[in-house]
C-alpha cells in the first residue's frame, strides 16, 4: 500500500511539474508563431554584409530559400557549399537564397567565416532574433522555401544536399511557375 502511495506522489509531482513548466511565459519558444507549409511567409527586412537592406516583401515575384544557421553550428556549415552549388545552378532564375545567420555576434563572426569560405548568396544578420522568432526556429539549419507568391512551399529542418539534381530540378519547376 505505501508503495502504490509513493508512485501516485511522484507522478501528481512528475505531472504538476510539466504543467508549470508548459504554462512559465519565461520559455523562449513561446512567443514564437509556429510558421508553416501553406502559410504566407512573415515579412522581414534585415541587412546583408555589405550594409544593404534585403526585404523579403521586395523579392515577391520569386522562389526564396531562407536558410538560418550559425558559423558555430556543423551541419549549417556543412551544407553551405551545396548551398552554394544551388545557387549557380539557379542563376538567371526567379530565384534568391537569404542565409540568416542567428548570431548575436553575427557581425564579427561572419566576416572571418566567408574569407575562409566565401559564398556568393546574401548573408543577413539577425536583428535581435526577431525573424528567427517569427518563424519558430530553434533548429539550426533550418530552411523554407517561398513560392512566388509568397506562401512557404517547404520547410526543412537539418542540413540536406541542396545542390542534389533532384533538389534543383525542384526548385527550377517552382521558378517557372
Amino acid at each position: 500500500m505505501r508503495r502504490l502511495f509513493v508512485i501516485v506522489v511522484m507522478l501528481i509531482l512528475v505531472g504538476g511539474s510539466i504543467y508549470m513548466v508548459a504554462g512559465s511565459s519565461r520559455l523562449p519558444y513561446e512567443s514564437a508563431q509556429l510558421v508553416d507549409v501553406g502559410a504566407q511567409a512573415p515579412d522581414f527586412q534585415l541587412e546583408d554584409t555589405k550594409g544593404n537592406k534585403v526585404s523579403l516583401a521586395d523579392l515577391r515575384g520569386k522562389v526564396v530559400l531562407v536558410n538560418f544557421w550559425a558559423t558555430w553550428c556543423p551541419p549549417c556549415r556543412a551544407e553551405m557549399p551545396s548551398m552554394e552549388k544551388l545557387n549557380e545552378s539557379m542563376a538567371g532564375e526567379d530565384f534568391i537564397m537569404l542565409a540568416i545567420n542567428v548570431e548575436e555576434n553575427g557581425r564579427s563572426v561572419v566576416p572571418e567565416f566567408l574569407n575562409r569560405s566565401p559564398h556568393s548568396f546574401p548573408i543577413l544578420y539577425v536583428d535581435q532574433g526577431v525573424v528567427q522568432k517569427l518563424y519558430g526556429v530553434y533548429k539550426f539549419p533550418e530552411s523554407f522555401v517561398i513560392r512566388k507568391d509568397g506562401v512557404i512551399d517547404d520547410k526543412v529542418v537539418g542540413a540536406i544536399d541542396w545542390a542534389h539534381p533532384e533538389t534543383i530540378a525542384y526548385f527550377k519547376e517552382l521558378a517557372k511557375g
